[in-house]
């Protein structure tokens, strides 16, 4: 490994450090202190909050795209890793830039996760829950219907994206949560230790954990819906609120970065529940990963890059798509390939590879 190489995994290490830190801190305040503190003090808190989680967030999405690239380009082609990057960032850019600017509204990144990953726009139809109250003396009624317009939006280009294009669109391009950090940050994970081959136990305890943080996820969204439709539920909204606020705190946020630091990149992935959702529509959509286009020769190398564990390389070697519901279509194996004999597709890319052909 290159002195250059070393620096640069420092800076990229400095970096994450630094964003798991600041988050600790400023979410620590933002969502255990700030309803007990001053006013004045309140607004500080509410003020970094935002700034850290808009545009440093961004400026380091951005510092660390550009590191990632320049350490891995000097190993292994970074085609999909460009691809990823780059959405990455333009995404980070709407979101956390752009968006707010337009709309005046610094909490924009509530937004662009759809259901069944939060509730917070189902609360936000509901006059009588604790979200909505917070929120309607800042936004008013214009500022909420701009949101929610800017949410649906977000969910309609998500489902449909993932139906064309596959798990890609959403875990590998646009996700803000845990897809971006995977992709930015991913060649110094883990912070502390060195990489090791997931065994097959923890996966199957992820798995377990998978299906019920979707049950749970599934739970709170039909709690609202039948609240929506003024169903006979139980009527301690601020409680069902709450409840969800620890969830996300606890086995997302601080999860998340549990795993950043001691196991990998993409730990939370596999038991996302939009992304446990989205794993199935790409079912519908064939996405794959092709393994015929030319020979494998058995170097593993797809094997070591996948930060899913997928066993790539048996496939691989009998030449069968891989079309596993943990592959977020990231395409690291893709570019790790010595031979390209692996590519990424779905049924429309399929479509549109052979039309230009044709031509």
């Amino acid at each position: 490994m290159s002195k250059e190489t070393d620096k640069e995994l420092t800076i990229l290490k400095i970096i994450l450090w630094t964003y798991i830190i600041l988050c600790f801190i400023i979410a620590g305040l933002n969502y255990g202190y700030v309803k007990t503190a001053p006013e004045s003090i309140a607004k500080l808190i509410t003020w970094t909050w935002h700034f850290y989680e808009n545009w440093i967030k961004s400026i380091f999405i951005i510092t660390a795209s550009i590191l990632t690239i320049r350490i891995i380009k000097r190993t292994q082609r970074t085609q999909m890793r460009k691809r990823n990057l780059t959405g990455f960032i333009i995404s980070a850019l709407i979101v956390h830039i752009f968006a707010p600017l337009i709309l005046n509204n610094n909490e924009m990144y509530f937004f662009v996760m759809p259901l069944p990953w939060t509730t917070t726009p189902l609360q936000l139809l509901f006059e009588d829950s604790s979200f909505y109250a917070s929120r309607f003396p800042l936004w008013g009624i214009t500022g909420i219907t701009a949101v929610l317009i800017f949410y649906g939006l977000i969910s309609g280009i998500v489902f449909l994206g993932t139906l064309l294009f596959g798990r890609r669109w959403q875990c590998s391009t646009l996700c803000l949560f845990n897809g971006f950090a995977a992709e930015v940050f991913a060649p110094v994970f883990p912070l502390i230790g060195t990489k090791k081959k997931v065994q097959p136990k923890t996966i199957r305890v992820l798995m377990i954990l998978k299906w019920f943080n979707l049950t749970l996820a599934l739970l709170f969204t039909f709690y609202w819906v039948l609240i929506l439709f003024e169903m006979p539920v139980l009527g301690d909204y601020e409680l069902i609120g709450k409840l969800e606020i620890y969830k996300y705190l606890s086995a997302e946020l601080l999860m998340m970065m549990f795993f950043w630091i001691a196991f990998r990149g993409r730990g939370y992935c596999y038991y996302c529940p939009l992304g446990t959702v989205l794993a199935f529509l790409g079912k519908i959509s064939g996405m794959k990963i092709i393994t015929n286009n030319t020979e494998c020769i058995n170097c593993n190398q797809c094997n070591l890059a996948c930060p899913m564990a997928i066993d790539i390389k048996s496939k691989a070697l009998k030449g069968e798509p891989v079309n596993s519901l943990r592959c977020v279509g990231c395409g690291h194996c893709v570019d790790a390939c010595t031979t390209e004999t692996l590519s990424y597709t779905t049924t429309f890319l399929g479509v549109i590879s052979k039309k230009s052909q044709m031509r």
